[in-house]
Parts: C-alpha cells; structure tokens; sequence
C-alpha cells in the first residue's frame, strides 16, 4: 500500500462511520483529517425524506453563506441592451446572449453561476437546457436567477448567496460552506445557514423523518455524519 492508501486509512481510522456527531464534533475531525497541501472545500450532503419526482417536493432555493463559500465566483449573465450593460457595471464576469450561447455549446464551461432576464428564457436558454441542467447552472426563476434585478442578484451571488437543489435521484442535497482553512465558527455558522433554509423549506405533504442524514467532508476527505436531530 502506497503513502496514499495508508493516509487514508489512517484517516478513515480517525472517524466512527456509525457514530452520528455533535456539528463542533465533525468540524473538528474533517479540518483533523485533512491532509492535503491544497485549501479543500467543505462539503455538506444532507439526504431528505422528499420524493424530488412531485412537483411539490422538488426542493430548490437559495440562501446566503454569513461568511461565503472561500471561492472567487464566476458569473455569467445573459441580457441584452441595457441590462446587459448594467451586468457589466455591477461586476459580471461574462455578459451576452447568442454569441455566448454558442460558445457554451461548443463546450466552454468556465463559470460557477448563472443569471438571464426573462426575455432571454424563450429565445435563446433553451439551447442550453441540456448542458447547463445537468450542471445545475440554469438559471431558474424558483432560485432568483431569471430576474430583471441583475445588479441585487449578481451582488448576492458573488457575496456567498449559493443554490442548492435535490437530486431527483437520491433526494440528497449538496452544498459548498466553506474552506477547510476558515475557522471552525465560521463553518458552523455556514452550515447552520444551509440547514435552516432546508428546514424552512420542507413541504408540507412530506410525512414523517423529514432530515434522514446530514454530513460533512473535505474535498478529498472522509464523510462525517452529523445528529440530525440539532436542526429539529
């Protein structure tokens, strides 16, 4: 076994699978077992008890990180006229509407986030349907990003606002909240802003168990599992 099969035991070996922790418990071992020389992102996953194929339970939404993801945001905005040039002045990163659209066609993904103004959602997003939806980068009116107000949106966006959204497939729910470097409150606080907005946005035709799991990991880390009953 190579130095990096035997870190990753030794790893793995630091974390009770079956144990369900306190939120200063996890925090505490995924920066512990960190052992990478890159900053790592901390990811949250947390499976709901929702059936993401009703309408109803779809979950997705937005909410703003008190102390942001770490990350530089990249944003991209489809507008035309003014509010093209309005995007310009509020500091998007890529603005435009068919020229863009091919290029993201023709592969061009370099971006983290997207805005469109609702004249654009007819004529020129549903090229892209099959590319951005996947990646969870359409704009989508239900998350904000089809909007008029472009300057508030982009602001709130570069500012650490994030989407989360379920997977249809597993009703889990990942989310960026922070880097492994930020300290431990500010991940806490992260964290608590995501799963509040979770909470808040429970369906009310879900029955029972409603937060069936909630995690943390770095990026190359070990998931742990925290008690979901702390956000009840």
């Amino acid at each position: 076994m190579g130095k990096k099969g035997k870190r990753y035991r030794g790893i793995k070996e630091q974390i009770d699978r079956l144990q369900l922790y306190t939120v200063d418990e996890a925090i505490s071992l995924v920066k512990k077992t960190s052992a990478v020389k890159f900053d790592e992102t901390v990811d949250l996953a947390s499976r709901l008890g929702v059936d993401a194929r009703k309408a109803e339970e779809n979950i997705r939404g937005t909410v703003s990180l008190p102390h942001g993801t770490g990350k530089s945001v990249r944003v991209v905005v489809f507008a035309q006229g003014d509010k093209a040039r309005e995007a310009e002045k509020a500091g998007a990163d890529f603005v435009g509407t068919d020229e863009l659209v091919d290029k993201i066609v023709e592969g061009w993904l370099d971006f983290d986030a997207t805005i469109a103004t609702p004249d654009l959602m007819r004529s020129v997003m549903p090229k892209l349907g099959r590319i951005l939806g996947p990646r969870g980068l359409m704009p989508n009116a239900k998350a904000g990003t089809v909007t008029m107000d472009v300057t508030e949106t982009l602001q709130n966006i570069k500012a650490g606002q994030i989407e989360y959204r379920v997977e249809r497939s597993s009703g889990i729910v990942h989310v960026p909240i922070g880097k492994v470097s930020f300290d431990d409150e500010r991940i806490k606080e992260n964290l608590h802003a995501v799963m509040s907005a979770l909470v808040g946005a429970r369906p009310s035709s879900v029955k029972g168990r409603y937060l069936r799991s909630v995690a943390i990991s770095s990026t190359m880390g070990v998931g742990v599992r925290i008690d979901p009953q702390q956000f009840t």
